[in-house]
């Protein structure tokens, strides 16, 4: 199976983690990732894994144009799902200054928004992540049948949830692991893996990290607006501790959550139909 990436205005990530998934990939068979495969456009493939989201006028047009050279079409991580790291050039004041440089002239033209790629051409699937993890991208294109994540990150994470031990406050240190085996919740720590899909194997909650939730909402909240996802994860909060809700709900709007937390329904205002949970791998 032929397969090609189509990188549109994000940082690389997603790429440099299907790059370490090297040695399980016939690397072989990648006919066109700017990073690493010189060549102009992209050629005619089974599948089109794209990243980044659609910042300027070049994204849009090479994302016309590939869409009518591919059979499948794959929207792979956080930035082409829904804008991401590139969505923040959304921000009205980091727009008037870049529009204001005098050095502008030799970059493509922004346009209004970021938008993910599904506002433009179809989508076959969704591989959300931040990037999304090797073996994730293993799967996807020896055995896509193979990837069920249908559940969410605690059930990968396997930390301890006793029901005596309830903090009153969110704990001031990121990655103050006390315990190893006691839920980062039962910390203090606004760990989100309890509304997130799984499928990346807990890495970030198993080292003792928090989960920001790029995976995305788990499949009973994914075809549901943002609110059902802040909703959901206050309740937990709520059950499991006794941390004020508006404190989790003022913490769960701090820009590193807010990057991953408005994941399937920033965009909302696309009118873009909801991203049904079968697409969603």
């Amino acid at each position: 199976m032929r397969f090609a990436v189509l990188q549109l205005t994000g940082c690389a990530g997603c790429e440099v983690s299907l790059l370490n998934a090297g040695d399980e990939l016939d690397l072989a068979n990648l006919a066109y990732m700017p990073l690493v495969v010189t060549a102009h456009d992209v050629p005619e493939v089974d599948v089109l894994l794209v990243t980044g989201g659609i910042r300027t006028d070049e994204d849009l047009l090479k994302l016309r144009e590939s869409a009518s050279r591919v059979k499948k079409i794959i929207a792979v991580g956080t930035c082409a799902i829904s804008g991401g790291v590139a969505g923040l050039g959304d921000r009205q004041d980091i727009r008037e200054h870049f529009l204001a440089s005098a050095h502008q002239g030799r970059v493509p033209r922004m346009l209004p928004k970021c938008s993910p790629i599904d506002t433009e051409v179809k989508v076959d699937n969704y591989l959300p992540g931040c990037p999304p993890v090797p073996s994730l991208y293993v799967k996807l294109l020896n055995d896509p049948a193979s990837i069920k994540s249908t559940s969410i990150v605690c059930k990968e994470c396997g930390r301890r949830k006793p029901k005596d031990i309830r903090p009153d406050t969110l704990a001031d240190v990121v990655h103050k692991d006390e315990d190893p085996d006691l839920c980062l919740v039962k910390q203090g720590q606004l760990c989100v893996g309890t509304s997130t899909r799984n499928g990346c194997g807990a890495i970030c909650p198993r080292a003792g990290f928090p989960c920001v939730g790029c995976r995305g909402p788990s499949n009973n909240l994914i075809e549901k607006d943002a609110n059902a996802w802040f909703e959901s994860i206050i309740r937990v909060f709520q059950r499991m501790t006794d941390i004020d809700s508006d404190t989790i709900s003022e913490a769960l709007k701090s820009p590193h959550l807010a990057l991953f937390l408005f994941q399937f329904s920033d965009y909302t205002d696309t009118e873009l139909d909801s991203r049904p949970k079968e697409k969603v791998l």
